[in-house]
């Protein structure tokens, strides 16, 4: 049984999730990724409008006038949510922490699967993986994932993207969508995220801070490392400190943004500002655009 508190969580979730996916979400889901393919469903009567090239010319020649094949998109597919839940994740200086802003995303992502008839999965990892839950569908597989999603305890504290990646391969085995969601800080994942991206549809949702990126100038500060427990006192007065560090964050995310464009793995920006809606539409129209103009 999960406390109170957190179930109260999962059911605001979930309705705000579903709210805005009844709203808008689920049509722009559904433009931005195409099924598998196209499946015959019936020949009828042409009609004033329709297009000439789906006439059946044999249905045609028998009856005397004109027939057309009609066809409806194969539209079941598979979403994988693959979500860091190690203690990095736990950070926020804003409206939520890296960990809830994912776990937003991830709901709203769900139901758009479920709306649109496709299964969904999810991979919760750290330094290990935690949890596999095997793609499905339905409103009640939704609430489980949102369940481990938000209320899952983790073992480990650390971070192995690329032992998350190539796990994902080996158990998922078709082609999938997957939303991969971390803040990407880790060393020597880049072979293991350009597999993945072979394989699948990759969208890297990588979730952050603005104090990862730009300290203020508020004197000694004690530092923690969330994941390794070491601490370190900084001087956030000296402006080459601050520089240095925002460099080093400026470095990184410009080095992981280039690892994406080359694999042609998307990429969604999700902060703790809360504003991460805007950014999944976003994303979801730019796909419409690329889907519609090649």
């Amino acid at each position: 049984m999960l406390p109170a508190d957190v179930l109260r969580q999962v059911r605001r979730l979930h309705l705000r999730a579903r709210r805005l996916v009844q709203t808008l979400l689920g049509g722009e889901y559904h433009s931005a990724f195409k099924g598998a393919g196209l499946s015959f469903e019936e020949v009828r009567e042409y009609q004033p409008g329709d297009d000439v090239r789906t006439i059946d010319w044999n249905v045609t020649a028998r009856v005397g006038h004109p027939f057309i094949k009609r066809f409806v998109e194969e539209r079941e597919l598979t979403m994988i949510l693959a979500v860091d839940v190690s203690a990095s994740q736990s950070f926020g200086t804003r409206v939520l922490t890296k960990r809830s802003a994912a776990a937003e995303l991830a709901a709203l992502l769900a139901l758009c699967a479920v709306s649109n008839n496709d299964r969904v999965g999810l991979l919760a990892f750290t330094s290990q993986v935690e949890r596999f839950v095997p793609p499905n569908k339905g409103p009640r597989h939704v609430l489980r994932l949102l369940r481990d999603i938000l209320a899952f305890e983790p073992k480990h504290t650390g971070t192995d993207l690329a032992g998350a990646l190539d796990h994902l391969n080996k158990v998922q085995r078709r082609r999938a969508i997957v939303f991969f969601m971390s803040d990407f800080v880790g060393d020597n994942f880049a072979g293991a995220f350009r597999r993945a991206a072979h394989k699948h549809d990759l969208i890297a949702v990588r979730t952050s801070d603005p104090r990862e990126r730009d300290w203020p100038a508020v004197g000694l500060v004690r530092l923690q490392d969330a994941e390794t427990g070491r601490q370190r006192l900084v001087d956030t007065s000296d402006a080459r400190v601050r520089a240095e560090f925002a460099a080093t964050a400026k470095t990184r995310d410009e080095e992981f943004a280039k690892l994406a464009r080359g694999c042609q793995a998307d990429l969604i920006e999700a902060g703790t500002d809360g504003d991460h809606f805007d950014a999944l539409l976003n994303f979801f129209r730019r796909r419409d655009r690329r889907r519609r103009h090649g």
